[in-house]
Order: C-alpha cells, then sequence, then structure tokens
C-alpha cells in the first residue's frame, strides 16, 4: 500500500473528500459585519430563546449540524460520524449538541485550531474507507468564551488593544467519499509551538509561531509554489498574530502577502465594531469558512485555498499558575480539483 504521508507533517489524499454541503450560524454581532450576506442564520440576540448562553452555543451547532445535513438531502441516519468540538471546558456545547442526534460522535479540542482539526481526521476517516458521509462542526460564544477565560461580562472590564472578540458562530461541513466538490485534498498537521507569551489577551502573538511554523512546513512538503493558490487564511490570529506570522513566514522565503488573510480580520468591521484586534474562537474560522470561502469555491471565485485554523491551548489553571500559552495550528488545502 503507498503511503500518502508527504514530508514531515502532511498527508496528500488518493481519494480526496468532496465536501458537499455547509451551513453556518452566527450572533447579532457578526451578522452585522462585513461577511453578513455570506452567512445561512443570523441570531437577532446572543440566547436565541434559551436560558443561558451555554445553551445557546449549543443550540445554534446542533442547528448547524442538522442544516448542513438537510443540505446534503442527506437523513441523520445516513452520516456516519460527527466530529465537533468547542471552547469550554469538557466541550459541553458539541457533546449537548449532538446527545440527540444518534450519530456516533468524536468530540474534539483543539481550541480554536478546531474547525481544521475537524476537516482533517474527518478526511481521513473518508479517504482511508472508514465512512461514506461524516459532518465536521464546531461553535464558540462571546459571552460563554468571556466567562470562563476571563472574567464575567457584568464587571465590564476595559479590554486592551491586542485583545481580540470570540465570535458567537458555528459551523458544521458535511464530508462525502463521492461529490463533485470542492475536494480536501491535503492535510498538514501542526505542532504545538510555544513562543513564551503568557498574556490572555494577547491571543494573536501567541497563536502566530504555530501558524507560521504549520504554513511554512506546508509549502516545504508539498511543492506548493505561493502562486499555486488564491487564498491563504488563517484562523483567528487577528490583526496582531497576522502581523507577527506574516513575518516569519516572509523570512523563512515565502511572500504570501498579496494573498493571505485572517477571519478575525475579514468578520468584523474592527473599527465601527470596535473589536480592537479582531475577531477569534472556534466559531471564527468555522463560520467564516462554511459561509464565507465555501460560497466563493462553489462559484469558482477561488480555485484553491488553504485555511489554517489556530488555537490557543492554555485554561484559566493553567494561566492562574503563570503557565506560558501553547499555539497550535492544522492547515487543510481545499480545492476545485481532485490534485
Amino acid at each position: 500500500m503507498a503511503v500518502k504521508k508527504i514530508g514531515k507533517q502532511t498527508v496528500r489524499f488518493k481519494n480526496p473528500p468532496s465536501i458537499i454541503s455547509t451551513y453556518s450560524i452566527v450572533g447579532p454581532k457578526e451578522g452585522d459585519g462585513p461577511l453578513k450576506e455570506y452567512f445561512d442564520f443570523i441570531l437577532q440576540d446572543d440566547l436565541c430563546g434559551q436560558k443561558t448562553w451555554e445553551k445557546c452555543e449549543s443550540k445554534i451547532l446542533e442547528d448547524a449540524i442538522k442544516m448542513a445535513i438537510k443540505n446534503a438531502q442527506l437523513s441523520e441516519k445516513e452520516v456516519e460520524y460527527v466530529l465537533a468540538g468547542d471552547l469550554l471546558n469538557q466541550i459541553i456545547s458539541s457533546s449537548f449538541a449532538v446527545r440527540n442526534l444518534g450519530i456516533p460522535y468524536f468530540g474534539l479540542y483543539g481550541a480554536c485550531s478546531t474547525m481544521a482539526e475537524s476537516l482533517s481526521l474527518g478526511s481521513m476517516l473518508i479517504d482511508g474507507g472508514y465512512a461514506d458521509y461524516l459532518v465536521c462542526a464546531t461553535s464558540s460564544h462571546f459571552c460563554t468564551a468571556e466567562r470562563q477565560f476571563r472574567f464575567p461580562l457584568e464587571l465590564g472590564n476595559q479590554r486592551p488593544p491586542t485583545s481580540q472578540w470570540t465570535v458567537t458562530g458555528a459551523g458544521a461541513a458535511v464530508l462525502s467519499s463521492n461529490g463533485l466538490g470542492p475536494y480536501i485534498t491535503h492535510v498538514t498537521t501542526g505542532k504545538v509551538v510555544d513562543a513564551g507569551i503568557k498574556d490572555v489577551n494577547n491571543m494573536g502573538a501567541a497563536m502566530a509561531p504555530a501558524a507560521a511554523d504549520t504554513i511554512i512546513q506546508h509549502f516545504k512538503d508539498t511543492g506548493y509554489r505561493v502562486d499555486d493558490y488564491d487564498l491563504i487564511i488563517t484562523g483567528d490570529l487577528g490583526i496582531v498574530g497576522k502581523e507577527i506570522a506574516e513575518e516569519f513566514i516572509t523570512k523563512a522565503g515565502y511572500d504570501i502577502s498579496k494573498i493571505f488573510t485572517d477571519c478575525g480580520i475579514e468578520i468584523f468591521d474592527n473599527e465601527r465594531q470596535d473589536t480592537h484586534a479582531g475577531g477569534s474562537g472556534c466559531g471564527c474560522s468555522a463560520s467564516v469558512f462554511c459561509g464565507y470561502i465555501y460560497k466563493l469555491l462553489k462559484d469558482k471565485t477561488l480555485n484553491r485555498v488553504l485555511l489554517i485554523s489556530t488555537g490557543a491551548l492554555h485554561s484559566t489553571t493553567s494561566s492562574q499558575q503563570g503557565e506560558s500559552i501553547p499555539g497550535i495550528a492544522h492547515a487543510v488545502t481545499i480545492s476545485n480539483t481532485k490534485e
């Protein structure tokens, strides 16, 4: 059997899975941003008829999964796996979202890298012949994340300029062993990279070295040139992290400046909406990919995209004990061709 691994960290799929449908849900602030026309559903408020923010996050993830399956013209019984995760302790948003679906479930935690992690592992399952249909999904919520990782919203703490706004949103994608694309052709799995950053209000700086490391390794492993991509987009670096990552990548000999952006920059109008360094959270790359990028791939505005979701692997316990914040970044190549 031919080894599908190329280089140090990349897999090239022999039978690339097709993304046959997606669904995206965002909160009212995200729905007031530059990408509002691309999202499938915009909440009227941050509770969505639920009693708590946590219940709201679980509901929007469940709804995104159900609607993505419906858009694929499948029944829930035909879906063989759900791979999902979120930011909350014990990934409760995801586990509670799937508890009534009756679908085998892999719960994932990669912090804000979870969307690319789910797409990576889901693609491996399909290419390996272990499934024909599965769902990859991720969510986050501004209010649940703030309550867990920072301060209760009621305190009204001032946010420094380097801080990012956790996206209230969910995205779900259905992967199939058959379909007309777009296809996931390559996966570059990231390494944990720790630059020694301890400031929980500067996630971009903590994650940027990991993002740069994965992007550089992707080019080395695949032999792709920068010009082979229409878009390279990180998940959650924001303005600060994007600048740092781009500097690292340029020093390594890859000038990606003309096609490089970040989901956390695209989803908000940072000045008008006062989001400081931009968006972040599991739902950031999930909703931007499932809502915005997927539609541009489908209408052939984009033909090959490198999506790199980026995560900060810290907890309140580790931060309070003075630990630094390790970063992780996983990359997936999504293309309208199988090559």
